[in-house]
């Protein structure tokens, strides 16, 4: 039987519910680690996971038989139950992401700037950074319709 051959590298970016900044601190590391998990456990691989305290990018490479909307409903879901059930009660994510494929040959930019989300963030804030790789990567979008 023929196997389909794929390289699908995605950067996916969403925020917490109206952009609140509850992923706290302590316990930021872990939910990164457990979405990477999710991620696993659902046939893909994640390369990493990094954001602030409102919102999260993930590299991630998915099989051939998973859609990246698909990928996206469990990794918010199965982690938003997480941080309920362990750290915030009331936490939640955006209704929508961003997801961006990502060539090989960019790779290592990419997870560079996903580590360094901190520093990013010092100069420029969640709001700007998704339009600006809404625009990079020429997606049309009305902005009434994307911070729900």
């Amino acid at each position: 039987m023929p196997r389909s051959l794929t390289n699908l590298l995605i950067h996916a970016i969403f925020s917490t519910k109206d952009r609140a900044p509850v992923i706290r601190p302590e316990f930021q590391d872990n939910l990164f680690r457990y979405m990477g998990g999710i991620v696993r456990q659902i046939g893909g691989k994640a390369l990493i996971v990094g954001g602030t305290a409102d919102h999260v990018h993930i590299l991630l490479e998915l099989p051939a038989t998973l859609a990246v909307a698909d990928a996206m409903r469990l990794v918010k879901t199965n982690s938003s139950r997480w941080v309920n059930r362990k750290h915030a009660r009331g936490f939640a994510w955006q209704a929508g992401y961003g997801a961006f494929s990502v060539s090989r040959s960019n790779l290592s930019a990419v997870a560079k700037y996903i580590a360094e989300q901190q520093q990013h963030h010092a100069r420029m804030d969640f709001k700007q950074e998704y339009i600006q790789f809404l625009k990079k990567h020429g997606v049309v979008y009305d902005e009434r319709y994307i911070w729900s």
